[in-house]
This record gives C-alpha cells, structure tokens and sequence, in this order.
C-alpha cells in the first residue's frame, strides 16, 4: 500500500447565511475562537485549538439555495469530536436557534461512539461524536 499523499485536515469551508451568528454559534456555544475575518469577502475564521473552519457570508441570503443532504453532492455534515457528549448536548440543543435532528444515542449496533446531530443556525448541519476507545494493551 502507498503512503498517503495528504496529512488531514486543514480547513473545512462553508457557505453560511449569516456570518455574524454562525461565528456567535461556534464561539459562544462550543468555545471557539475567532481566529481572523476578511471584511472585503467576507469571511471569518474559527478554531478549536484542532481545526479551523472557515465561514463566508452568502451573497443573499434571501435567494441563497439551502443544501438538500438527499439531493445535492456536497458537504453532508461537518462532524466534530467531543469527550463529553452529554454536556454538549445540553449546551448546543438549548443555543438559540439551534434544531436537534436527533438526541445522543450509538453510531450503530453495539459501537462504542455515541453522537447527535442538529442544524445550527442558519441550517448547516453538525454532527458532534465521541470518538471510539483507545484499544488496551494485553
């Protein structure tokens, strides 16, 4: 097998219709800092300490054609791990604005992970996961 020719992530980029809540949602909500704004586009940027997310304004938002997860090719969801998922929720379905899809429960039959997932506001969707236990050594 060859090696990979990329190393993660760098940025993940979405279209927003409102750049002054979604920066709202992810830095008064889940602790993010701004972490750079670019007024003559305009976008902003946003960090957990892991990833940077970069959020750009739409042209109009009233005429701005929202994504349809069973329809479009496209960002689906934008996934985030958490260690305390519990505590998430309860922070993130009681913002507002925000709309749970689903409450926290298994990935899938018997799986480690747990995760939820909502629309923040202005409607992009968010995914927040435990991720699975490190495996113990024997």
């Amino acid at each position: 097998m060859s090696e990979a020719l990329t190393q993660g992530v760098h940025h993940v980029g979405l279209a927003v219709e409102n750049l002054d809540q979604t920066v709202d949602f992810f830095c008064t909500c889940l602790g993010w800092k701004e972490v750079g704004r670019n007024p003559a586009y305009p976008s902003a940027f946003v960090n957990d300490g892991t990833v940077t997310v970069t959020l750009w304004q739409v042209a109009d938002p009233q005429t701005a054609t929202r994504f349809d997860r069973r329809k479009n090719i496209g960002l689906h969801h934008l996934a985030l791990a958490v260690t305390d998922l519990p505590g998430v929720f309860e922070k993130v379905r009681a913002y507002p604005g925000v709309v749970v899809e689903f409450a926290p429960q298994p990935t899938g039959p018997d799986s480690p992970r747990s995760h939820f997932i909502c629309a923040i506001p202005g409607g992009i969707r968010v995914e927040f996961a435990t991720r699975a236990p490190a495996a113990t050594a024997k």
